[in-house]
C-alpha cells in the first residue's frame, strides 16, 4: 500500500507501479491529472480523495465581498507550477468580475518567491488577496501569517490551518474529514477491496474559519452575519 498527499507524490507513485494499491489526497482534479479514468470508476490501482478546491473559488470571492464591501481590487496568489492554476484563476476571476472587482495575479512557488510576492503586493496595495489552492501554500502557512501581518493585506485561504497560523479567513474542505475518509479506503483495500472499484471521494463538509485577532490587527470589522456562520472563530 502507498498513501500519498498532493499532486506530485501521487503522480510519482503511479509512475512507479501499476500493481501496488495507491490511496491519495489531492486538491486537484484526478481525472484531468490523468490519475484515474473517472471519479466513479477510477480503474487500475489508484483511488482516493479530492478536495475539489478549485470549485470553491467563487464562494471565497463572495465571502471577501461580504467581509470587505468597499473593496475594489483583489489579487490572486498562484503557484504557476500547479497544473490547475490557470483554470482556478479563470474561475475566480469570473466570480470577481461579477462582484465588480478588478483582479491581478501574483506568482510564487517557494519560500523566497512568497517573500517577493508580498513585497510586490505591499507596493500595489490591493484591497484583498485570494490564495489559489496549492500544497506549497499550506506548507508555508507560518510564513503567510507573518507576511499578512507585516504588509496588512486581508487574505482568504482555502485551509483553516492557514487561519490557525495567523491568516484572516478561510473557506474550504475539512482536511481532517478527508484524511479520515482516506484512512477508511486504506482499511478497505487492505481488507481485499480493489482500488479501481472505489469511487473518488469528494468532500461534503466545508469549513469557514475566521481569526479575530488578525482581523483586529488589520483593522477589519467582521460582520456579525459572517461570524454567525463561521465553523471556527479564533480569538
Amino acid at each position: 500500500m502507498i498513501f500519498t498527499i498532493s499532486d506530485v507524490p501521487t503522480l510519482i507513485a503511479k509512475g512507479a507501479t501499476a500493481t501496488i494499491p495507491i490511496v491519495f489526497i489531492t486538491a486537484s482534479d484526478p481525472v484531468a491529472m490523468g490519475l484515474v479514468d473517472s471519479l466513479n470508476r477510477p480503474g487500475a490501482n489508484v483511488t482516493g480523495v479530492t478536495l475539489i478546491a478549485s470549485q470553491l473559488g467563487p464562494k471565497r470571492i463572495e465571502l471577501l465581498r461580504e467581509l470587505l464591501p468597499k473593496a475594489g481590487v483583489v489579487s490572486f496568489l498562484v503557484n504557476p507550477n500547479n497544473a490547475n492554476a490557470e483554470p482556478n484563476v479563470a474561475e475566480a476571476r469570473m466570480a470577481a468580475r461579477r462582484q465588480g472587482l478588478e483582479t491581478n495575479v501574483v506568482p510564487a512557488s517557494n519560500e523566497q518567491e512568497l517573500d517577493m510576492a508580498f513585497a510586490k503586493l505591499g507596493q500595489s496595495k490591493p484591497d484583498a488577496l485570494l490564495v489559489i489552492p496549492d500544497p506549497v501554500f499550506l506548507n508555508l502557512r507560518e510564513q503567510f501569517g507573518d507576511l499578512e501581518a507585516r504588509y496588512a493585506i486581508p487574505t482568504i485561504h482555502y485551509s483553516r490551518e492557514n487561519v490557525a497560523a495567523g491568516g484572516l479567513l478561510s473557506y474550504g474542505s475539512s482536511l481532517k474529514a478527508m484524511f479520515h475518509q482516506a484512512g477508511i479506503y486504506v482499511g478497505r483495500i487492505l481488507g481485499g477491496a480493489k482500488p479501481g472499484d472505489l469511487p473518488i471521494v469528494q468532500p461534503t463538509k466545508f469549513e469557514l474559519a475566521i481569526n479575530l485577532k488578525t482581523a483586529k490587527a488589520l483593522g477589519v470589522d467582521v460582520p456579525p452575519s459572517l461570524l454567525a456562520r463561521a465553523d471556527e472563530v479564533i480569538e
